[in-house]
């Protein structure tokens, strides 16, 4: 008996090798192809989409913009042309949840720095405070770097409708000039400016499944 096994030893190495190898191609033509969504307003929760979208079950994409980075260059939609992105929210005068959400960027940004496909963009929500002078300072003091991450401001309307009406990342409410909008959302947009996850800026392992999700989404590219 251990003769026989001995003869054929190599053959069953053999025959082993080569059904792992059949199992692996089979598992992976039956695997299904992992696909982000692509969110719409009506499939957003309601108390996040302003009332005029909730109907609005295809085409939604982010609006134009034209918004003041920390170098006081113009930004709008044409610096984000075939990129995927990462957008939020923030103040540099917080002291609740935006240092943790910039402390996650931060972590984005070194994952993924020598990714020219991949980059970032952060909105104050406090324009009047946050001048392209004030981001600046913010922006060194965290070490942000500018060719991948722009932190904007402008005019404090034009960034609440985005957050409301494009990103849909806060509640909704009519804009009031006293308005605050404080939320922990980043969004993942795709190189059509689609929506294609929302995550907590503020968990860990949001930051991982959004790190995972990126990978994901350059693939579908």
């Amino acid at each position: 008996m251990l003769q026989f096994f001995s003869k054929y030893k190599f053959l069953a190495v053999v025959l082993f090798v080569l059904s792992a190898i059949i199992i692996t191609i089979i598992y992976n033509i039956l695997k299904p192809t992992e696909i982000l969504p692509v969110f719409q307003p009506s499939q957003v929760s309601s108390e996040m989409v302003d009332s005029t979208l909730q109907h609005v079950k295809k085409y939604h994409v982010i609006a134009d913009f034209a918004l003041q980075n920390q170098n006081g260059k113009t930004i709008t939609q044409k610096d984000y042309n075939n990129k995927i992105y990462v957008a939020d929210f923030f103040f540099t005068t917080c002291q609740t949840i935006c240092p943790v959400m910039t402390d996650h960027m931060l972590e984005i940004q070194e994952k993924l720095k020598n990714d020219t496909d991949i980059l970032l963009l952060s909105h104050t929500v406090t324009p009047e405070i946050d001048s392209v002078a004030q981001l600046k300072k913010y922006a060194i003091e965290k070490g942000v770097n500018d060719a991948k991450w722009n932190l904007v401001t402008g005019d404090k309307k034009e960034i609440y409708t985005l957050a409301r009406k494009s990103y849909l990342a806060a509640k909704d409410n009519p804009y009031e000039e006293n308005d605050l909008i404080h939320t922990e959302n980043f969004v993942l947009v795709d190189t059509q400016k689609r929506i294609r996850g929302f995550y907590d800026g503020t968990d860990p392992e949001a930051i991982e499944q959004l790190l995972h999700d990126i990978e994901v989404l350059k693939k579908e590219k």
